[in-house]
């Protein structure tokens, strides 16, 4: 262990929330050990603003659930408590470690495949550092003294700018496959780099994304593409043929021209999340799946026209169900967003969206998404004719 004291770290209580801090007094004074953990000593340390506030503690989540009333526990593959306070949540996760023991109440349960089922062996601090997903994830701040606890090197990868993942890559992305993810989503926000061995077994291991339950996965893929790092994210994921393994449709089932236009589609779609307009966040997932979908919902029209000999709109409707059914197969999106999704393909044919009577009928949110992404085709009708 590697203690780095604050002349070094040169944190300041100021930049941490109120409410966190709060809970770690409370913690120590109680008599136990609790630090601040993750993400936030990592974004305090590159001089950025946290998102939140993450704690970590030997005691467990009975004892917090008996310290703290305005709290509830949550989570079956990792237990941790949740501290409400009127203007945020403070996460506070019990110290862990690993442990086949099946004889114990919480235990480490692994599938076939190596993916981590359950991991509720509470330990030390020095077990739990070693079982954190990054090194510059896996830093300890304690309030009263006010130094950093460095167990994997983590501080020296923060100064280097190096993404390296705890113990041995293979088997750690076998546990958990989101972590593939997690390290392309922070080599580009942080503008790092992929430490040799972090980084050779993602392409050999990219098919156990497809073993994440759809729910989880979806969440993931979602929050990393509709961020301001979408576009670069998006590119990555190319590049290491994860999209090919998360959603096969659309991304492996077509020829190179329609796949080249699904990107260029794809790509003017996440640049348009970017645009501050998009305040409503509930419609960034519509938007952009029926991007990523409109050039196939096309071709699937034409061939249902072909060989059915029905109307276009005919052949149209009955595209879109099909659609919708194969991306189900792969993703999880909610029947409201696959609602939504349906209502702006469907009225790009159906009306022009300026007509004042369509405003006036429909909902302020479905006018919003059928006008921009009205504007997101001509966008790319525009680009095609400059590019000849």
């Amino acid at each position: 262990m590697i203690i780095i004291n604050k002349k070094i770290h040169n944190l300041s209580h100021k930049k941490i929330s109120k409410n966190a801090l709060k809970v770690l007094f409370r913690l120590n004074k109680s008599g136990y050990q609790a630090y601040l953990v993750g993400g936030s000593i990592r974004d305090l340390l590159l001089r950025k603003k946290p998102k939140d506030f993450d704690i970590v503690t030997n005691a467990t989540p009975k004892e917090l659930k008996k310290m703290f009333n305005n709290c509830r526990l949550i989570g079956k593959r990792f237990l941790i408590v949740h501290i409400f306070f009127y203007s945020e949540i403070i996460e506070v996760s019990t110290f862990r470690k690993n442990c086949k023991n099946k004889k114990n109440t919480f235990y480490k349960k692994n599938n076939n495949a190596g993916m981590l089922l359950a991991d509720n062996n509470f330990g030390k601090i020095e077990e739990d550092a070693k079982r954190r997903d990054l090194t510059i994830n896996s830093l300890y701040y304690n309030v009263f003294n006010r130094n950093l606890r460095d167990y994997v090197n983590g501080f020296y990868d923060l100064k280097k700018k190096i993404i390296r993942i705890i113990g041995n890559p293979e088997t750690r992305y076998r546990e958990d496959p989101i972590r593939i993810l997690r390290v392309l989503y922070f080599s580009v926000k942080l503008k790092m780099k992929i430490e040799e061995n972090t980084e050779k077994p993602i392409k050999k291991l990219t098919y156990l994304l497809k073993n994440v339950p759809k729910n989880r996965l979806s969440n993931e893929v979602i929050k990393i593409l509709t961020n301001k790092y979408g576009e670069e994210i998006y590119k990555k994921l190319k590049i290491y043929s994860i999209l090919k393994k998360i959603m096969p449709f659309p991304f492996s089932s077509h020829p190179k021209k329609i796949l080249t236009m699904i990107h260029t589609m794809t790509i003017e779609a996440i640049k348009m999340l970017k645009i501050k307009f998009f305040k409503n966040k509930k419609l960034e997932i519509p938007f952009l799946f029926s991007a990523i979908l409109w050039n196939p919902l096309l071709i699937y029209t034409v061939q249902i026209k072909k060989k059915q000999k029905v109307s276009f709109y005919i052949a149209f409707s009955k595209s879109i169900k099909e659609i919708v059914n194969k991306l189900s197969t792969y993703i999880y999106i909610s029947k409201n967003n696959f609602l939504l999704i349906k209502n702006i393909w469907k009225y790009q044919i159906k009306l022009n969206v300026k007509n004042k009577i369509i405003k006036e009928k429909l909902n302020k949110d479905v006018y919003f998404l059928i006008k921009n992404f009205l504007f997101l085709r001509k966008k790319i009708i525009f680009k095609k004719k400059n590019i000849k």
